[in-house]
């Protein structure tokens, strides 16, 4: 055979070897995107805004899990970015900063989400899978609202739909690849609701509302989308608030770097001071992502038992420059 006619039988086969890479490829993403996520189809739930429901809402979703805090516009012009008033709910506010992407808070007002079924919006907070079976990035804590109490995440629900309507349409976020893949195989299957909690039990009860309200997610660095298990609440994560970095604080009960020396008063009186207090910011000084006002709305019990659940921790020396 000739040199000639050798090199055209292998650029033909090195061409069919193109050509079934390719196609294994192709089948390979149209099966992984048929197949994930996993996540169950939404079921029709009934939910009743009864008063108590939209009670216990209102504080859950402004004081515990600080939904509003990410789904509305804040005030960097004031220490810890209140909210500003007459933006709840309708979303828009970009993060990108060491993030595998750009991502915008969604509209969470009746404009937003006032044709989602209640099953729909229970699946999204709970799985993070929206109604069009878009996968939400984790930023949005569905891994810990996955943990909700159900009749907590009835509450919740019931109350966000009591929202005032603000029409705004948000931009859709765009992942990274390959996190684009990833973030597909992160929700879980369906919500397990735990029925109650035992808020007698001050540790257990303090770990559900750590849980609920994402604490882990600011306290605990991560790297390469993963947290770093050794630094579990540790502390610096960095933020940037208007060119300006931020470290979030060491809340393990190391006496020296986290909050060992503290006690119960301390903490509570932490929180406390901002309770209707306006703190105003020049541009260049000191401010914190971590939602002071928000937080300070919360009972005395509860602070307590959050402080009662975080003394258990394991102690974690770590020095954080703020």
């Amino acid at each position: 055979m000739s040199k000639r006619k050798s090199g055209r039988k292998f650029l033909k086969l090195l061409k069919y070897f193109f050509l079934f890479i390719a196609v294994v490829l192709i089948g390979g993403y149209i099966y992984f995107n048929l197949t994930y996520p996993k996540t169950l189809p939404a079921t029709e739930v009934e939910i009743y805004p009864t008063q108590a429901r939209i009670e216990r809402g209102d504080y859950l979703v402004n004081h515990v899990t600080a939904c509003l805090t990410c789904h509305s516009q804040r005030d960097w012009k004031i220490f810890s970015g209140p909210v500003i008033p007459g933006t709840e709910g309708m979303g828009g506010q970009k993060f990108e900063e060491g993030l595998p992407g750009t991502f915008y808070a969604s509209n969470i007002t009746p404009s937003g989400i006032g044709e989602w079924t209640n099953g729909e919006v229970l699946r999204a907070i709970t799985t993070g899978v929206s109604r069009s079976n878009r996968v939400l990035f984790p930023l949005m804590p569905y891994p810990e609202y996955h943990n909700l109490a159900m009749e907590d995440l009835y509450s919740i629900i019931s109350y966000v739909r009591g929202l005032e309507p603000i029409v705004n349409e948000v931009q859709l976020s765009s992942i990274d690849f390959p996190m684009s893949m990833i973030v597909k195989t992160i929700p879980p299957e369906s919500y397990n609701p735990i029925t109650s909690i035992n808020e007698e039990n001050s540790v257990e009860y303090g770990k559900y509302l750590v849980t609920i309200a994402g604490c882990r997610n600011c306290h605990t660095p991560m790297e390469r989308g993963e947290f770093l298990d050794d630094l579990n609440y540790a502390g610096g994560t960095q933020f940037s608030i208007e060119g300006k970095s931020v470290y979030s604080a060491n809340i393990t009960p190391d006496i020296e770097t986290g909050i060992g020396r503290w006690t119960k008063d301390d903490f509570l009186n932490r929180f406390q001071q901002y309770k209707n207090k306006v703190i105003q910011v020049n541009r260049g000084e000191f401010n914190t992502p971590m939602p002071w006002t928000i937080y300070a709305g919360m009972n005395e019990r509860d602070l307590n038992t959050i402080y009662d659940y975080l003394k258990t921790i394991p102690p974690v020396h770590h020095k954080v420059d703020r």
